[in-house]
């Protein structure tokens, strides 16, 4: 499948907001987007224009998207399946997005990104409730365990990623056995614990038009 291979820096720089796509480092001095806040290319510190409503609901999109790693058609989908169920879409949405196996293994420490945790997975190195998988968008349900493999226990970046979880910490509809290397879906992703300054009715209106 098709994905981004540029530098991730320079989208959190585009969306002018720290993304946390390339883990410790968004943590450090190194933070690209700390240096270098304006956006990228020749004209980033350009004065700004005024901005049209179709621009912010277009910049939105793109910042979620580029949150959890994904390209336009694939992104458009889970839009789709989000208008299809019941209850709000923008919401809808977000728990889709929140219950990818990635994003779910990331959420709970074993990686440090999202892109880490695709990595880990694609090389098998978990188990859902005690089968061998490796697929990223797989969606999780409430119950499902995940479990680092006992082979893969001793990798220095799950090991690490778990160690900055104080950090980061595990959001309440998940539950970490760091112990155990595996955590449990307690409940649905809870919208209010994405700290991160996400408009999501945003994404409705440019879809919807």
């Amino acid at each position: 499948m098709a994905r981004y291979t540029g530098a991730v820096c320079r989208q959190c720089r585009r969306e002018k907001l720290k993304l946390f796509l390339k883990g410790d480092r968004c943590y450090s001095d190194k933070c690209s987007f700390e240096r270098r806040s304006y956006a990228p290319g020749q004209h980033g510190q350009a004065r700004l224009r005024k901005v049209s409503d179709y621009a912010l609901q277009l910049r939105e999109k793109q910042k979620v998207r580029r949150i959890y790693g994904m390209l336009e058609g694939q992104f458009r989908r889970y839009f789709v399946e989000a208008e299809r169920q019941r209850g709000v879409t923008g919401e809808n949405l977000l728990r889709l997005l929140e219950s990818r196996l990635d994003s779910v293994i990331y959420r709970l420490g074993f990686a440090g990104s999202r892109n880490q945790a695709r990595h880990l997975l694609r090389h098998n190195h978990f188990l859902l409730n005690g089968h061998k998988v490796n697929i990223p968008s797989l969606q999780v349900k409430v119950g499902d365990v995940i479990t680092v493999r006992d082979k893969s226990r001793e990798i220095e970046v799950i090991k690490d990623s778990l160690a900055a979880m104080a950090r980061r910490g595990v959001p309440s509809w998940l539950e970490l056995n760091q112990e155990a290397f595996s955590g449990t879906v307690k409940t649905q992703p809870d919208r209010q614990e994405l700290t991160m300054p996400i408009q999501e009715q945003l994404i409705v209106e440019l879809y919807s038009k």
